[in-house]
């Protein structure tokens, strides 16, 4: 994840550390925790973007954001005849539920969640549609860790919250009485398919939504009324630092506030008004957005906005999603493949595309056995992964074409006997959403493959395989090695919101502990992403080998912890890119991407350059930079010899507009 410039909810200005940058913060067991940005950046940055005076939108009053209730006891969801059972970890609201009863049972989940980063709990909370919370008595609460929030509408509109649903800094203790609170561990959490009025804030969080998150917490089919989205958590004390972040196919009437969001991409999504950017924000297909204006001073004091705008997305489908109609029967609506769009899918009106029984879905529980379920989807079934870790003796296998697998409150897949967690075979039209997958105690060639070996010939353009809000890790909840996270040999794929993640805190985690070579291996042909997250990896982050290859958004930290510059080499040079194209690939466009470094280990690393190129001129990359963080070492180029040094004392960001 990232480091990230703080500011100060009160005055706007720089909360700056020391020449080593912000403490790390501890988890309660005690390990250290991940180091985001260096605080010594802070007031640069804030300069840059424009933020040197206190904004309109940070009240005088900066009270702690509140914090859930004490833990409670959380009682198990009820199950009612006639309905899909989903399990006692899916939480189904009504309207015409007492409202208290709601609050009660959604601040007990928050309680037990928003601290429990590497716990095993997972929940989904859905509400159908209707109304929920008044201006005289709002709903408002949290969203923690491992907690989907959604509702059950066929548009965003059929569920409305009079209140907010947020997301806020958590506060770590630290030994000096200095205050640490940031954003920057708000992972695997989402939030989709409602409408918020907001309703019920005072004081310095009046009239605002809170979405004070990191990555793996996506927003989808969003819209937010009568107030102001902030993605940073300015009325808490200090520093504030959030590393975000992914929103789709959303709509905002009010501002929004990036603060100290590092980056951020938004996607076919309406905005009216954008309120700053640190170092990435990239925008696309989102009537409303800044203008383009990432140019060779992006991210430094006086420079311009760090905004990479693209009018349209060049293809897309949303991701399906679970829904009831007025009699209460249940389906899994899949939106309609789209090509150069712009705007919410929804914006005028119910968005295009079919609807699938529930009756063609297999309901697995983690205790389902891995040969069910391979049973159920070989016979043509879909699947619905249920809240819960998923300890898998073998694979999840998908043979089917258009085949959809949807996951409710982040199911974890964990191979146990150095197996794939999960293979689709070469066929199209799969759908994959909404689940983490955790390397397990035996190394895992790969955790998620996309087809065969062969698959690059199977594509189909016109029903492309989806991979959204996909999580990988490598250590961190559990003990684990994989070699590659995901290996994508199928072509035509869209990747929509992808982190893969060799944790840098948490269980199991070292240099010869929590091993992986790459994050993401593109094999196949025509595969765009959007949304795309690779961290700490041994070797390269990205391996992209296929033509007519489209990333928008890329960010990645290198590897916090070689031992030496001996231990990370790639043959001769040092360190190892983080993103390559293969040499023999002739089309590929790239926009906003960036890569940092913060090696951790007390001796100076360095790494060649970022970027990997072929030097064709069918592979363009658009605004692109490196950035050193804290530590030691640097980054020598940005794309191949093209780029200046990031250092300690020249810490960046380095820019490149285009290249070639």
């Amino acid at each position: 994840m990232n480091l990230r410039p703080p500011r100060s909810a009160t005055t706007g200005t720089s909360e700056t550390g020391t020449a080593t940058g912000p403490r790390r913060q501890r988890s309660r067991s005690g390990p250290a925790r991940r180091l985001r940005r260096g605080a010594i950046l802070a007031a640069a940055l804030l300069s840059a973007a424009g933020l040197s005076a206190a904004p309109a939108w940070a009240a005088p009053a900066t009270p702690a954001a509140p914090q859930a209730p004490a833990p409670a006891t959380v009682s198990p969801a009820a199950h009612l005849a006639g309905e899909p059972n989903f399990g006692p970890n899916v939480y189904v609201f009504t309207p015409s539920m007492p409202q208290s009863q709601i609050q009660a049972t959604v601040n007990s989940i928050a309680s037990q969640q928003i601290s429990n980063q590497f716990g095993t709990q997972r929940y989904a909370l859905l509400f159908e549609p209707g109304t929920y919370g008044s201006a005289a008595d709002p709903l408002t609460f949290q969203v923690g860790y491992y907690t989907e929030v959604a509702g059950l509408g066929g548009s965003p509109g059929d569920v409305t919250i009079n209140g907010t649903i947020d997301v806020y800094n958590q506060c770590f203790p630290t030994t000096d009485g200095s205050s640490n609170c940031i954003a920057l561990d708000n992972f695997w959490r989402s939030m989709s398919n409602l409408t918020i009025n907001i309703s019920g804030q005072t004081g310095c969080q009046s009239n605002t939504d809170f979405w004070a998150v990191s990555q793996a917490a996506p927003m989808r089919r969003v819209s937010i009324t009568g107030g102001t989205l902030s993605l940073m958590d300015y009325c808490s004390a200090g520093p504030q630092f959030a590393s975000g972040g992914f929103i789709a196919d959303s709509s905002f009437s009010g501002n929004v506030v990036n603060g100290s969001q590092q980056q951020f991409l938004v996607r076919n999504t309406s905005l009216n008004g954008w309120s700053n950017g640190v170092w990435n924000q990239v925008f696309s297909g989102d009537p409303g957005a800044p203008p383009q204006s990432f140019s060779a001073t992006s991210g430094l004091a006086g420079g311009t906005a760090p905004y990479t705008t693209l009018a349209t997305s060049p293809v897309t489908q949303e991701k399906p999603f679970l829904q009831t109609d007025s009699a209460g029967q249940y389906s899994v609506f899949v939106p309609a493949l789209q090509h150069n769009s712009s705007g919410p899918s929804w914006a005028s009106g119910p968005a295009a595309g079919s609807a699938v029984a529930i009756s063609k879905f297999f309901i697995a529980t983690p205790g389902t056995p891995v040969l069910a379920i391979d049973a159920a989807l070989a016979r043509g079934k879909n699947l619905i992964l249920t809240p819960g870790v998923y300890d898998l003796k073998a694979p999840i296998l998908v043979t089917r074409p258009n085949t959809i697998v949807l996951g409710l409150g982040f199911p974890t897949l964990v191979p146990q006997n150095g197996t794939a967690a999960m293979q689709v075979l070469g066929v199209p039209g799969v759908k994959l959403s909404g689940m983490i997958f955790d390397a397990g105690p035996k190394n895992s060639p790969v955790l998620l493959q996309v087809g065969g070996p062969l698959a690059a010939r199977t594509g189909s353009a016109t029903d492309p395989t989806l991979v959204q809000d996909v999580f990988f890790r490598i250590g961190g909840a559990t003990a684990g090695s994989a070699t590659d996270s995901l290996v994508v040999n199928s072509s035509d794929v869209i990747l929509d919101d992808i982190w893969a993640w060799r944790a840098d805190h948490g269980a199991g985690v070292g240099w010869t502990s929590n091993t992986a070579d790459t994050g993401l291996i593109v094999n196949g042909n025509n595969v765009t992403a959007y949304g795309l997250a690779a961290e700490h990896f041994q070797k390269n982050e990205v391996i992209w080998n296929g033509q007519g290859g489209e990333d928008i958004f890329f960010q990645n930290e290198m590897p916090y912890d070689p031992p030496s510059q001996a231990a990370w080499m790639s043959g001769s040079a040092d360190g190892y890119p983080a993103f390559v194209i293969s040499p023999r690939v002739t089309s590929f466009s790239g926009y906003g991407l960036g890569s940092y470094c913060f090696f951790n280990q007390g001796v100076p690393i360095e790494s060649t350059t970022a970027f990997s190129v072929p030097n064709t001129p069918g592979v363009q990359l658009n605004d692109v930079f490196t950035r050193f963080l804290n530590g030691s070492g640097s980054i020598d180029h940005v794309v191949n010899d093209t780029g200046a040094a990031v250092t300690t004392d020249n810490p960046g960001p380095s820019d490149v507009v285009s290249y070639p």
